[in-house]
Order: C-alpha cells, then sequence, then structure tokens
C-alpha cells in the first residue's frame, strides 16, 4: 500500500458499516487502519460491537472506546474487516502472515459479509505465487505435522519470534510452508487438514465477499459473484 493507502482504504471501508452493526476486526497493517477509523466514527456517536481475531486488535479497540463482544454474546457477525497476504483474481486468500489466522478464519466464517482491505502488492495471478502458506498446529504434535507436511512436499519451518518458538493467541505454534502456485487450493487444505495436529491453515477459499484495492489515487472495488 501507498503511504496514505491504508487511511484512504479503511475510509472506503466505512461505507459497509451501519449503525447496529456486529463487525469483525482483523489483524495486520490494513485492518489495524480500518480499526483506528472506525474508532473516530464511534468517538462521533457511530453504535457498533466488536469482536477482535486478536489480543494486539482488541487492546487497540478498546484503547479507541470501540465496544467489545465474544463470539458467545452474538448470533453472527453483521461484516468482518481484515487484510490478506495473498488475493487471488477469484478472490481467495492466502492469510496468516501475522499469525492471527485460525482466529481470523472463525470470525470470517461467523460473518454475513467478509471484505478485505489491501495494496495492489498482495494481488497474485494464483495462491501460492510469494511461496509460503502458514498451519496453525498444537504444541504436542509440532514435530510430527512438520515431518509429514515435509513428507508432502511442503517444507515446513517453525516460526519463531524473539529467539523462541512463535504462539498464536491460542497458545499453538505456526508452520511456516513452502509451497508452489497451487492449482488446486481446495484439494491441498482438505489434505492438510487432515493431520492430526493440524488446527487450520492460511488458505482462506470463497470467504471473501469484496476485496478493496489501494491503488495510489483510488479504490478498486472488487466483488465475488453471486
Amino acid at each position: 500500500m501507498t503511504a496514505a493507502g491504508p487511511a484512504l482504504v479503511a475510509e472506503r471501508a466505512l461505507e459497509y458499516v451501519h449503525d447496529g452493526d456486529v463487525i469483525g476486526l482483523g489483524t495486520g497493517r490494513a485492518a489495524t487502519a480500518f480499526v483506528r477509523a472506525l474508532g473516530v466514527r464511534c468517538q462521533t456517536g457511530l453504535r457498533v460491537r466488536g469482536v477482535a481475531t486478536s489480543k494486539v486488535t482488541a487492546d487497540l479497540a478498546t484503547e479507541l472506546g470501540i465496544p467489545l463482544a465474544s463470539l458467545d454474546d452474538v448470533a453472527a457477525i453483521d461484516v468482518t474487516f481484515d487484510g490478506a497476504d495473498e488475493v487471488d483474481p477469484h478472490l481467495n486468500l492466502i492469510k496468516g502472515y501475522g499469525g492471527a489466522l485460525v482466529r481470523e478464519k472463525i470470525v470470517a466464517a461467523a460473518s454475513n459479509r467478509m471484505v478485505v482491505l489491501v495494496g495492489t502488492e498482495k494481488l497474485v495471478p494464483v495462491l501460492g505465487a510469494r511461496g509460503r502458506l502458514p498451519v496453525e498446529v498444537v504444541v504436542f504434535g509440532a514435530a510430527f505435522c512438520q515431518r509429514r507436511l515435509t513428507a508432502l512436499g511442503y517444507a515446513a519451518t517453525l516460526r519463531t519470534s524473539d529467539g523462541a518458538p512463535f504462539r498464536s493467541d491460542n497458545g499453538n505454534y505456526i508452520l511456516d510452508c513452502d509451497i508452489p502456485n497451487l492449482t488446486n487450493p481446495e484439494t491441498l487444505e482438505r489434505t492438510l487438514l487432515e493431520i492430526p495436529g493440524v488446527v487450520g491453515t492460511g488458505l482462506f477459499l470463497g470467504m471473501a465477499d469484496v476485496v478493496l484495492i489501494d491503488e495510489g489515487e483510488s479504490i478498486q472495488e472488487r466483488r465475488r459473484p453471486k
């Protein structure tokens, strides 16, 4: 995104927000810009409740005065706003470089609509173009999952932070898998989820309804065909 891009696309995203909505709040640079823009609207009278996908996002929302709810508190989420690491022409996504993929996927699945905010650098002709797919795994099975993923041809590296294994907000590890361009991501998703110990993958297939793309001076909108 351009320097002004996150703020510009976040303002455009606010057009999808209505008074009284329950809103899924994503994690990452674009989602943070949206949460900040939403906080300004809340301070001027907009009434919404947010469901955060990470502790970082929850802390920011609280700081900005956005009321929060949990999935226990709401029957459904009206619309979720999040970023992505890859977006293909069919609006399928790879997410999880920021480490919140499982919570992001749960919130997206609970939503009536998912709006994705990206810059043009996140657009790819086919998923896998950036060569990396995050996979969240339980700690107990991490070594087993790593071996199984590597044996399948997706060399898996344990993600670390400050010299220690990175842990998601769920307390799990994340394995970053080397992947080729994906001709059949649906099959790969099923294959990976069949491995005992895999909690979730960064493949978000058929989940995004709208993608807002920062093109510098303007915002392009792409919608999933009905």
